[in-house]
């Protein structure tokens, strides 16, 4: 089922409706971040640099489609990260653009940021400067590495921090097999993780303001995040001085935790008790290895594995992965198909949860670019009282900016101006 939304505003106040966040931040991570708080009701403003706009808007391709399916000049990355936005452009190199942003600053409960260390701070628009303006302003800095260290002036992207973390040194087929090598995961996973970590400590910053009163600087690095993501397989290493190795598809401490052959293709088998090894061994019609010494177990599997892994794929291959689903779903033994993002958009529970999002551009942007409607995927955010709702679509560039200024307070002869001198 695809949700369909004309941006209607709902009776309902989202959660965070009470909340006006400036958005300093493009790309991934920043975006990511105020993408949780629009759709949990903020009021974000995303500024952005006039006649450009954000990298992502010209990430491409794939690029978004009008009504009759040719490729536009707008690429889907930025719809992935600015929905319930609006878009205003301002050039902060200009003065004009610099007091537009404190006056912004002061109206504000949050403003998020990824300039480089000490960028905003050439333009009088860092932490301290904005603080002395506006002490209640919780003010969050994203950067690859951090406001302190030897890398803090370092530009830092996801794939830097997947390399240097570890990430990708874990993420792969082991050395020997076909294709071995390090890989990165097939989306920015640091980006991501970055944006919801910074996303937390926003919303701490707030409960803690209504006890002090006062905001406060976030620190966030996409390093502390990579590094902080590698959970168990770090746990591990600290605990033992073990370094953990590549192992394919398979678990460094779960059998069977796989892909496996089956008669179609592959499917995913993930056991993670000794009671769903037992009932996936009767299913597959040999009982014994439950209660074999090799495999009785998760420690002795995992010690095992070599000779248990090809056992089970012989049986595996005897049927196809819907038959295996259907046999093993009803005793509780997890399993499921290795999907393509067309299969995974057509599943039924995929539908039944309303994943997928179109909202319509408004009819004034679709004469402008062409582009009707944009999909996104559903937040994942299901609060009963107060469920997320699509109120904007991913903006047009500067589709907000006279809006957003005559909120302010400027008339239509200062804005004309501030056009006129290339600051918007």
């Amino acid at each position: 089922m695809t949700a369909d939304s004309h941006n209607s505003p709902s009776a309902i106040p989202g959660a965070l409706s009470h909340l006006k966040v400036l958005d300093l931040s493009r790309v991934l991570a920043g975006p990511w971040c105020t993408q949780m708080l629009a759709d949990l009701g903020a009021d974000v403003v995303k500024v952005e640099r006039p006649g450009v706009g954000d990298d992502t808007r010209h990430w491409g391709p794939p690029f978004l489609q009008d009504a009759r399916g040719h490729n536009t000049a707008h690429a889907s990355y930025f719809t992935a990260c600015n929905r319930n936005k609006r878009s205003i452009t301002i050039d902060i190199a200009q003065p004009e653009g610099q007091a537009l942003i404190r006056q912004m600053a002061l109206q504000s409960d949050i403003l998020v940021e990824n300039f480089k260390v000490g960028g905003l701070a050439h333009y009088g628009l860092d932490y301290a400067s904005l603080k002395a303006l506006n002490p209640k302003l919780i003010y969050c800095s994203i950067t690859g590495f951090g406001q302190t260290g030897p890398y803090a002036e370092r530009a830092g992207y996801d794939l830097m921090v997947q390399a240097m973390s570890g990430m990708m040194s874990i993420t792969g087929q082991p050395d020997g097999a076909p294709g071995a090598g390090p890989q990165r995961a097939g989306v920015a996973i640091t980006d991501v993780f970055t944006g919801i970590y910074a996303c937390s400590a926003i919303l701490a910053a707030v409960e803690m303001r209504h006890r002090t009163g006062q905001g406060q600087h976030i620190d966030m690095a996409l390093l502390d995040v990579g590094m902080a993501i590698l959970a168990n397989q770090a746990a591990g290493f600290l605990n033992t001085g073990l370094v953990p190795q590549r192992t394919g598809n398979a678990h460094p401490s779960l059998v069977p935790y796989q892909d496996l052959p089956t008669l179609d293709g592959a499917m995913l088998l993930a056991v993670g008790n000794d009671g769903q090894f037992a009932r996936f061994s009767a299913v597959a019609g040999h009982p014994e290895w439950a209660q074999d010494p090799r495999f009785g177990t998760n420690a002795e599997r995992v010690a095992h594995r070599a000779a248990l892994i090809p056992l089970i794929s012989e049986v595996t291959r005897t049927r196809t992965t819907a038959e295996w689903i259907a046999l093993l779903e009803h005793r509780a033994v997890p399993c499921g198909p290795i999907n393509t993002l067309d299969e995974a958009f057509d599943d039924p529970q995929v539908h039944a949860r309303g994943l997928v999002q179109k909202q319509h551009l408004a009819p004034a942007i679709t004469a402008q670019t062409a582009i009707e409607s944009i999909a996104t995927v559903a937040s994942p955010l299901r609060l009963a009282d107060a469920p997320v709702q699509l109120r904007h679509a991913p903006p047009a560039l500067g589709e907000h900016t006279e809006q957003v200024l005559a909120e302010m307070g400027l008339d239509a002869a200062a804005i004309a101006a501030l056009r006129a001198a290339k600051v918007l």
